[in-house]
């Protein structure tokens, strides 16, 4: 079936939930990170084993710690009952294992689809699934999919100007190291997203989620700490 063209109510629905105006602020929502100078680190649970869930909780679960939460975004899909759908290394552990079938249904399925992850050393690298049997020393990992740029290529899934548009986020890898983390503002296509990650200066970006998708940026006016959502992204001090 042809996806319906986006209406005016929901674009005006989408920046509601945004707590936007139209006119207020670009497209995306960007936040960019130095491994070098902010820790990123993945989470699904408490301290005490409970599905955090969404932002609002990992904000608390961090300053329990005696952490500040600077930066947060959901970190990819989910199974039913919240569990990370793929891949999923936390410190270090496998929690879910990596998905290799490509048959399966859903944006998750989209080939080739990929890993967004960090190092034992805080570095950040992202991959096609093909490519990370080849990874090392990995701290934190999750799956994904599909991928938006892979070695500086638009995937050849997308049509321009396609009306399959909806809130999206995803992250980005710069060829310095940097990450590019962004949210739609309002609804884009696939290839809107790949092709702004590309102009941003990344060489691969990776699909994380769609219309659950929340971001905690303060300094770009998103702080949604509600939502449903599974694998959170964080940058905490």
């Amino acid at each position: 079936m042809r996806p319906a063209a986006i209406t005016g109510a929901a674009v005006m629905a989408a920046f509601a939930v945004l707590g936007l105006r139209p006119g207020d602020a670009p497209r995306f929502a960007e936040r960019v990170v130095d491994p070098d100078e902010e820790r990123i680190t993945l989470h699904w649970k408490d301290a005490d084993g409970r599905i955090l869930g969404d932002i609002g909780s990992l904000q608390r679960s961090e300053a329990a710690r005696g952490r500040t939460l600077r930066f947060a975004m959901n970190g990819g899909m989910y199974t039913q009952d919240q569990a990370p759908l793929g891949l999923y290394i936390e410190e270090g552990r496998t929690v879910t294992r990596l998905i290799t079938r490509r048959d399966g249904h859903g944006n998750f399925y989209l080939q080739p689809n990929g890993v967004f992850g960090l190092t034992n050393d805080g570095r950040a690298f992202l991959c096609t699934t093909a490519e990370f049997p080849l990874r090392k020393d990995v701290r934190y990992a999750t799956q994904s999919g599909p991928m938006l740029l892979a070695h500086g290529t638009i995937n050849a899934a997308f049509r321009e100007g396609s009306a399959n548009v909806n809130i999206r986020n995803g992250v980005g890898l710069r060829p310095d190291g940097s990450v590019v983390f962004a949210i739609s503002r309002v609804p884009v296509n696939f290839h809107d997203l790949a092709a702004w990650f590309k102009a941003r200066g990344c060489t691969d970006a990776l699909y994380l989620d769609g219309a659950i998708s929340r971001a905690y940026m303060p300094d770009q006016g998103l702080r949604q700490m509600d939502g449903t959502l599974g694998v959170l992204i964080a940058v905490s001090d």
